[in-house]
């Protein structure tokens, strides 16, 4: 949301000046778009469009999209998205909420939209054909009619879905507590609607309806196709459901555990590629635990032309003192993202001494290791959600990889240098929680290997 926010203000900023109508009560802000459409205001922020609703008398239809911007003798439809991917694949919603707009528009000035467009997280903008709101009519039809008649209707929760979402605290949970088999890792939005149509509402039920074969054999949606879920989701589906009904982890085999009396905890922060044309890493976290442990050892990027190269850098500097004063030993991260990105900086800037080699060497993936060895009773591999078995407790009250970045944007874009450095402090503090937290997982394997 955060990260949504700052790439609208950014577009905002540069249509400036703009007629801001985000402020205000919905009834004010209804009044003070219908005068700026009729007093012709070339550019209107967040302006509330509102008609009677064609297929039911009575019935408010409302929508505010980002910007109207006058062209000719009407209005663009412009609205700022931070996906990358805007199709009809990828977000058909978001295509039918512009013509839902469009079609606001119109109903409210008696004119088509010039054009319907949406600027993207990658900066493109991409056009929206204008259909009079027909798709998205189709989706409004049924939530009347549920509110209506007073049906239920089912929608499957995801973990990937509902992060950042401001109903999670509503929907997931209430999945979770009535055991919906969309909380488990390897069922998608498809099979949960299928096992819904089934009568299976309680993961529990899985183990009494199927075994891994028959599971495998059971065919869900997938575009225009059915496919089958197949036999490495299906003991997937079947064990997890088994971890989390007995709340302890199901062993698969023995973890391959490092076996070293000491470690290093690697883990890195950084913009994703539409934030940032570089895909930048503002932050290389390293810190060795273990028989003799050494202290936290971060190295930013600087705020100027050359702060990502000399962010690398510093890392590599860092990364050979560690070799220098331990040897070989391992690096261990969770997830890709540190090979990913060290291997993506040695072909950006270059090797030094081949010290990126030796860490590429030498890293270990605990999120592989743990998934090879274990299932767990989580509803995610996330380290957040890992961390909690292990009994690590963060001391920063927020955190995430979107707080992480919208802090370190917070901290590129002010200029009060208090401000910065306290921001960045924070950052500084949030990464070091995650070397803890992936030290403390580590220490977790090796005791309930030990348990057999």
């Amino acid at each position: 949301m955060l990260l949504g926010r700052r790439h609208e203000d950014a577009h905002r900023r540069m249509l400036e000046p703009v007629l801001d109508l985000s402020a205000g009560s919905i009834s004010e802000r209804i009044q003070a778009t219908q005068n700026a459409l009729r007093e012709g205001s070339d550019r209107i922020y967040q302006p509330v469009l509102v008609t009677e609703a064609p297929f039911a008398s009575g019935l408010e239809l409302l929508g505010i999209p980002d910007f109207l911007l006058r062209e000719q003798d009407g209005y663009v439809v412009r609205d700022c998205k931070i996906s990358r991917r805007i199709t009809e694949k990828d977000h058909p919603e978001i295509l039918e909420q512009l013509d839902f707009y469009g079609w606001l528009l119109e109903a409210n000035t008696g004119r088509a939209p010039v054009r319907q467009e949406v600027l993207a997280g990658d900066g493109t903008m991409h056009a929206v054909p204008y259909q009079k709101g027909s798709h998205a009519f189709d989706t409004l039809l049924r939530v009347e009619n549920v509110l209506r008649n007073g049906l239920s209707t089912y929608e499957p929760v995801g973990w990937a879905k509902c992060q950042g979402c401001a109903y999670r605290g509503h929907c997931w949970i209430e999945a979770a507590e009535r055991r919906d088999p969309s909380v488990l890792p390897d069922v998608d939005q498809g099979m949960a609607v299928v096992l819904r149509e089934m009568g299976i509402h309680d993961f529990r039920q899985l183990p009494e309806r199927f075994d891994a074969g028959t599971l495998a054999e059971l065919k869900k949606p997938r575009g225009n196709q059915m496919v089958r879920i197949g036999p490495k989701a299906a003991v997937s589906i079947l064990r997890h459901a088994e971890a989390l009904t007995n709340n302890r982890p199901v062993r698969l085999a023995p973890p391959a555990i490092p076996q070293s009396d000491n470690c290093v905890m690697f883990d890195l922060e950084g913009l994703p590629p539409q934030m940032d044309e570089l895909q930048k890493i503002y932050l290389w976290g390293l810190q060795v635990f273990g028989a003799r442990p050494g202290e936290c050892r971060q190295a930013v990027a600087d705020f100027g032309a050359d702060g990502d190269r000399n962010g690398w850098t510093r890392f590599l500097d860092l990364a050979a003192a560690v070799f220098r004063d331990y040897g070989d030993i391992p690096f261990v991260h969770w997830a890709t993202y540190e090979r990913t990105n060290v291997t993506k900086y040695v072909e950006r800037y270059g090797d030094r001494d081949g010290i990126a080699a030796r860490v590429l060497a030498n890293l270990c993936d605990l999120l592989k290791v743990t998934r090879d060895a274990y299932v767990l009773p989580t509803y995610s591999y996330s380290i957040k959600q890992i961390e909690g078995l292990a009994g690590y407790k963060r001391r920063l009250e927020e955190s995430g990889g979107s707080w992480s970045i919208a802090q370190y944007i917070k901290a590129v874009e002010t200029e009060d240098e208090q401000l910065r450095r306290d921001t960045m402090d924070k950052i500084l503090v949030y990464n070091r929680e995650d070397l803890e937290a992936t030290w403390a997982v580590l220490g977790w394997l090796k005791g309930i290997q030990a348990e057999g």
